[in-house]
């Protein structure tokens, strides 16, 4: 990797740019840490003032204890698990850097930085839900009081998993940067840093999908014997499925999202601080700490969002956490712009071009939120022509709803198209000055500064998710405690809140990953560029002016295999989350079933059915389901790069051997083309894998919202209302919605950035 900081010093002195210092960045290093501690210590006070609120009823207190030991029962073991993998996986990383004397001396350090990615990661969806699932029964007890203590309650308990997520995030890369010598060699150091990301991917990813398969198996069950088959409401305590659909909440929306969340920001930071690397002579270190700044400036706007947060009895809590969003993303707005302005500015620099593809990237997370409530709440058409759908049956209820998710990618797509056209066009304005830098370099910079503005809000998007298990566990907590009915409105209020909150988050997330996910194409390739120049170096071999390897032919056999299999990676992968949990669902209906006629007393309210047996089923089912599609995305992208690495140099459009004194198109060893087939596939399954990966995941989060909306919509009392054949109807419909998502859609997106990061860290096996 050294060379990588010989080739820009020869830029930096060819564009006539002095060369810059690196003690100039000490002081935002030290400034971005140190807001991360601070935003921890906050995180802190937050959840002993949560903890230390009235806790409610003996009866309240029996239900939220055994939602918490089935949670906490359920992330012990799947850690633990995940933890094994992450130890193998090592392992493997380890052996396969030292199997190349290139690559060895970066082996400890990759590994390392996997690890601290892992454990970051897994501390920050735990601690997010060792307080969500302390925050619901302060929240239901706050609301026996008044309908804007039990919103403060919800948003300060969600606010703890959003600040330790962003606040981890932020820490564990800023201090790799630190450990690994980054304000010495600067240049280098970034590259070091990908195994952060991948550790932070691999653990969202299996925690995102265990969490899902829990979640919707237990969700699923409970509905279809409970609201079907018997006939009795959600929440009705004598559904034995009633806790494990509690407890899923928090496993899948708290641990799992806050994980993904987690992956997104870690992703973002060390893609935006590779690209940052390759404009070290435009920016020096500053360029490369930005990331880190963003995320500090992220914390502080979003705990004042939190605390600006208040409501009537009469008003839409709706109108109070959107309050908060936008003080949020103003105080973010105007941190972006004073960054830009000290950090991203020079001589040959248009630092207002720069904060336009911030200020892009924030547009882009209100266009994501606002598309996303138009196709999920129930006062838009989408949701109630499939609510209108229901009153002819689930078949009609079905085709609507697929149809609605369907059309769901299109306004999306449009988004992001725009945002990585202008967001390129004005890196390439902003940097016009600096003539040795190419436009490409230029624009992908543009690019990754967007990922950053539209990631500046995510501590608060994060607090919002979370807003909503804690009051769907408020609710359950009502309902099964028998408390008064205008309490249990209060609580349905905020449930209802908190059901926007959960769907605008899940596309907040994907449009983040999408984003993200070009950022870190764009790394990918930049880091195989990297070191094919440092390999050709080592050999004496020839490299043409200005290559860079940003051009992949789609025209090349081993590009379009790599391309088809990643396509066929998201479909295949959803498929076995979906199907996962079918049959984990067959196994609580069952059990449910079981225990109604195993014990007539249940439903006759004389005796508590059996909930410890359906938590045990589900927690076992989901850790086991949730190996084998893991497994498959880690080793898919893997063994694509080594097969074609090592078999397809014939396949290649570029292998004649050119005679002595020819120019050549393309790096060569002894005049023959470096053979970049593994690499090139690879890009590949990466950037197609990537495309189908956001359509589909889009597909599923919209169009599994809308069907849970518009059950929810005729339970308000529409088409005839609860229990009504529409309502039975849009249940099953629902229940087809439920693993969109929550499982397969939410998870896609982890895969996602997932793929982008596997690749990042193996790229030196691919060459």
């Amino acid at each position: 990797m050294h060379v990588v900081s010989l080739l820009a010093l020869a830029v930096q002195e060819q564009a006539g740019v002095p060369p810059v210092g690196n003690d100039d960045g000490r002081l935002y290093l030290w400034i971005a840490l140190l807001v991360g501690v601070l935003a921890l210590v906050a995180a802190l006070m937050l959840a002993r003032a949560v903890i230390a609120s009235d806790t409610g009823t003996t009866e309240m207190q029996a239900i939220s204890n055994a939602i918490r030991e089935g949670a906490e029962a359920f992330l012990k073991r799947q850690y633990t698990t995940i933890g094994e993998i992450a130890v193998a996986l090592a392992v493997v990383l380890f052996v396969g850097y030292h199997m190349s004397a290139r690559t060895s001396p970066y082996a400890m350090k990759t590994v390392i930085s996997f690890l601290v990615g892992a454990v970051c990661s897994g501390l920050a969806g735990y601690t997010g839900m060792y307080c969500s699932i302390r925050a619901n029964i302060r929240t239901a007890s706050a609301a026996r009081t008044s309908l804007n203590k039990a919103l403060q309650m919800a948003l300060r308990g969600g606010a703890v998993t959003g600040l330790v997520v962003v606040a981890l995030s932020l820490l564990g890369v800023g201090s790799l940067f630190l450990f690994f010598g980054g304000l010495e060699n600067p240049q280098v150091v970034p590259y070091q840093l990908v195994g952060f990301g991948f550790g932070a991917s691999l653990v969202a990813l299996f925690a995102q999908l265990g969490g899902g398969i829990y979640t919707k198996a237990a969700d699923v069950g409970a509905d279809l014997v409970g609201k079907v088959e018997a006939g009795i409401p959600e929440d009705d305590p004598r559904n034995p499925a009633v806790i494990a659909d509690l407890v899923g909440d928090n496993v899948g929306d708290c641990a799992g999202r806050g994980a993904d969340i987690f992956e997104s920001t870690a992703a973002e930071n060390v893609g935006a601080m590779i690209l940052g690397a390759a404009l070290y002579p435009v920016f020096g270190v500053k360029g490369i700490l930005f990331p880190l700044i963003v995320l500090a400036i992220n914390l502080i706007a979003s705990v004042v969002g939190v605390f600006v947060v208040k409501t009537t009895e009469d008003e839409d809590p709706m109108h109070a956490l959107n309050k908060g969003f936008y003080v949020t993303s103003g105080l973010a707005l105007l941190g972006f712009a004073g960054a830009v302005y000290l950090m991203l500015n020079g001589p040959l620099v248009k630092p207002l071009w720069l904060l336009g593809c911030g200020v892009i990237g924030l547009i882009t997370s209100f266009l994501f939120v606002w598309i996303t409530e138009y196709y999920t709440e129930s006062i838009y058409r989408p949701v109630q022509s499939i609510a209108k759908a229901s009153l002819t049956g689930p078949a009609t209820n079905i085709i609507s709803g697929l149809a609605v998710g369907m059309e769901t990618p299109a306004l999306p797509v449009i988004a992001i198209s725009a945002a990585l056209l202008l967001s390129y066009y004005f890196g390439v304005q902003g940097l016009a000055g600096v003539a040795t830098i190419s436009d490409y370099a230029k624009g992908i910079y543009g690019t990754a500064i967007a990922t950053m503005g539209m990631l500046s809000c995510a501590a608060y998007i994060l607090a919002m998710d979370t807003f909503g298990p804690i009051t769907d566990n408020a609710g359950g907590i009502i309902e099964m405690s028998n408390q008064p009915d205008a309490i249990r409105e209060r609580t349905d209020k905020l449930d209802s809140a908190g059901n926007t909150t959960k769907a605008l988050t899940k596309g907040y997330a994907v449009g983040s990953a999408s984003l993200a996910a070009f950022l870190l194409f764009s790394a990918y390739l930049e880091e195989i560029k990297t070191i094919v120049t440092a390999k050709v170096a080592a050999a004496g071999g020839y490299m043409p002016v200005g290559w860079s390897f940003t051009n992949v032919n789609l025209a090349q056999v081993p590009v379009f295999v790599g391309a088809l299999l990643g396509a066929m990676l998201t479909y295949l992968f959803s498929s076995m989350a979906i199907k996962a949990v079918g049959r984990t669902a067959q196994m609580v209906v069952q059990d449910v079933r079981d225990q109604f006629k195993e014990n007539p007393g249940i439903m006759a309210g004389t005796s508590k059915p059996d909930y410890g047996r359906c938590v045990h089923i589900v927690t076992g089912a989901a850790l086991k389901e949730m190996v084998l599609p893991g497994a498959l995305v880690v080793g898919l992208p893997v063994a694509v790069g080594l097969i074609f690495r090592h078999l397809s140099s014939s396949y290649q459009a570029n292998t004649a051997i050119y005679a002595a004194g020819t120019v050549l198109p393309v790096p060569a060893i002894g005049g023959v083309p470096v053979n970049l087939a593994g690499a090139e596939a690879v890009a590949g399954l990466l950037m197609v894998g990537t495309i189908s990966g956001v359509l589909l995941a889009m597909l599923m989060n919209n169009g599994g919202g809308a069907w849970d909306n518009a059950k929810k919509f005729i339970e308000t009392g529409q088409y005839g209302g609860k229990k009504s054949e529409a309502h039975k109807a849009a249940v099953v419909g629902d229940t087809v919605g439920d693993p969109f998502k929550d499982t397969a859609g939410p998870s896609l997106h982890v895969l996602i950035k997932l793929l982008a990061t596997i690749t990042l860290v193996l790229a030196p096996l691919f060459v």
